[in-house]
């Protein structure tokens, strides 16, 4: 899509659209680093809901002190656009891996994520060799069961050996406590996100009490941010979802306080009958799987079937009135896996186009 659509109207844009409400996003970016940096913890969000330098630079501006990233590959989009503290919250193994590791860190000042000794030697002799040193932090497996050494003695031995390597920099641990987002009640959220925090913070105390420096206690996903950041002994939170507040957050976490930012523009191609509308956005468009979307504006319509290219709606009494030709809004229902669908995000200011943003980080899976 040409630059030129901007300063056009948002509906005038052809469809499918993926569009940012900006006043609702900044919005949102201000209250998650108000709240997370007023409970005195630092904020290093998450890219993987828009995949854009642009926009990690606006979480920066009200207070971000990086971000995190998956796969190395969106730490070097990351670090191309201006943006040097990163984590890479996930294993990397591999010598081309570790090779583009050593070269990211001439642009930038990485942590690599690991939970077994066998990830960060080599890793070790390759930035030996480069000349250049990471920083490493452990993932401490505090219940999700997915990835994680165990918390306790492995994972204290795991930080004395990377402690003693040349090559890298011993720098902290992280958890995720992504098994906990959909708890309910509330308080029994609360109680078990703390308890999971807990074993983050004995592993922080086992560390240190064996004189390793153990800056850094990462957590807290924006399904349970909320929680997470009033936990003793987490020094920084990952959540980086919120500034879109996808429907998965709100209606499926809890997540309060923040707006629904992301939407796809679509168009009505088809109205078989009174109580029925299809749209031109299916599952190349959006992924319904997580979280169904929902459409803005009209309450009393239903997305009933998603297919390759089309949505089909069931219509109450006041949306039967759309018509073949009309544009609605649809909110996504989870951004991380409808971003990596599109080319870019059309910012989108009142009704106004502001901002084209090229999705750089689509495709980066490496």
């Amino acid at each position: 899509m040409p630059q030129s659509v901007v300063g056009c109207q948002k509906l005038e844009l052809d469809t499918p659209a993926l569009c940012i409400d900006l006043d609702v996003m900044e919005s949102n970016i201000k209250s998650m680093a108000e709240y997370i940096i007023g409970q005195g913890k630092q904020w290093r969000p998450h890219e993987k809901c828009h995949k854009t330098p642009a926009i990690a630079h606006l979480q920066m501006r009200a207070g971000a002190i990086g971000v995190t990233c998956a796969k190395v590959s969106e730490a070097e989009v990351m670090a191309a656009g201006g943006v040097r503290d990163i984590l890479i919250a996930n294993m990397v193994v591999g010598p081309k891996k570790w090779e583009r590791v050593a070269s990211l860190c001439r642009s930038a000042d990485p942590i690599i994520a690991c939970d077994h000794y066998a990830q960060v030697e080599p890793l070790a002799e390759i930035c030996r060799k480069n000349g250049v040193a990471p920083r490493v932090i452990i993932e401490v497996n505090i219940g999700l069961d997915r990835v994680g050494s165990r918390p306790g003695r492995d994972t204290l031995e795991l930080a004395e050996g990377i402690s003693k390597l040349k090559g890298v920099r011993f720098a902290g641990i992280m958890g995720y406590e992504g098994h906990l987002l959909r708890v309910e009640p509330v308080e029994e959220k609360r109680a078990k996100i703390r308890e999971a925090m807990g074993v983050l913070q004995h592993c922080h105390d086992l560390i240190v009490g064996k004189g390793i420096n153990c800056d850094i206690v990462s957590a807290g996903g924006t399904g349970s941010y909320q929680f997470s950041t009033e936990c003793p002994g987490i020094t920084e939170l990952q959540a980086g979802g919120g500034i879109f507040a996808d429907p998965m957050y709100q209606k499926l976490c809890g997540v309060t306080g923040l707006k629904y930012a992301l939407t796809v523009l679509a168009t009505v191609v088809s109205r078989p009958m009174l109580e029925k509308a299809v749209l031109d956005s299916g599952r190349k468009t959006l992924n319904p799987d997580t979280c169904l979307p929902i459409i803005k504006g009209f309450p009393d319509a239903e997305i009933t079937r998603m297919s390759a290219e089309h949505c089909e709606l069931k219509l109450g009494g006041e949306s039967q009135r759309l018509k073949i030709g009309d544009k609605v809004e649809i909110i996504v229902g989870y951004a991380d896996f409808t971003t990596v669908l599109h080319d870019e995000f059309f910012g989108v200011r009142g009704d106004r186009v502001e901002v084209v943003w090229p999705i750089l980080g689509r495709g980066k899976i490496q």
